[in-house]
């Protein structure tokens, strides 16, 4: 099985046991005994996916200002678009889950992926340097990066706001549900006195984009 994700990732590893740690969910290593999860990658593989994306940013529009830059790369690097990476990569079928994860649909849950993801950079970052991880992250942004900056729903909202009526949206988080290790979050954006879109989401920010994107649809059919 590690084969065929090396290939898809087009690394291959010197330390296999790299690339099982960055796949290895905290309840995995808790149920296994083991003191290896993917939290320590996950964190060194964001600051690499954050540089390298930067850099790429900065090389291919050398007119935009920074404000610009600093959009897209917010939206390259959110939750949303890495599960959307990590999606076409087939990441969720090789992830070692606990139990609990596994029955609760782990694999298919957009936080764990997108933190398998910056793992996955973190331990090709280890194995082998600097360059593979940013070719595998060059490759992927040089591919999808203008349909995944449509995932920033929000920035998408408050320009068009803004544009029409110099107003920006308001959030208010109207509900919480779940035990504190699994909670869902509810998110109302309005604007005007208006309600314009209801989103949920595992954090706050994933629910304020998903709201977001409610007010788009609602916008681009006219109901506004």
């Amino acid at each position: 099985m590690a084969d065929s994700l090396e290939r898809i990732l087009g690394h291959r590893f010197r330390d296999p046991a790299l690339l099982k740690q960055a796949l290895s969910h905290k309840s995995f290593a808790s149920e296994s005994g083991s003191r290896l999860d993917n939290e320590r990658l996950e964190f060194l593989g964001d600051s690499v996916l954050a540089a390298v994306v930067a850099h790429e940013l900065f090389a291919g529009y050398p007119d935009e200002p920074e404000g610009t830059l600093s959009k897209k790369k917010s939206a390259l690097v959110s939750r949303p678009s890495l599960a959307v990476w990590a999606d076409e990569l087939g990441l969720g079928a090789y992830l070692y889950l606990g139990v609990g994860e596994e029955t609760t649909g782990g694999r298919t849950r957009q936080s764990l992926l997108a933190n398998a993801l910056e793992a996955v950079i973190g331990a090709i970052y280890l194995d082998g340097g600097y360059e593979p991880a940013a070719k595998f992250v060059r490759e992927w942004c040089g591919r999808t990066h203008g349909r995944l900056l449509e995932t920033d729903h929000k920035s998408r909202l408050q320009e068009l706001l803004q544009k029409r009526h110099r107003a920006a949206p308001a959030y208010e988080l109207t509900a919480s549900a779940g035990p504190e290790h699994d909670k869902t979050f509810h998110v109302l954006v309005k604007h005007g006195g208006r309600d314009l879109g209801h989103g949920a989401g595992k954090t706050k920010k994933e629910a304020e984009q998903a709201a977001a994107r409610a007010a788009l649809s609602k916008l681009k059919r006219g109901e506004d």
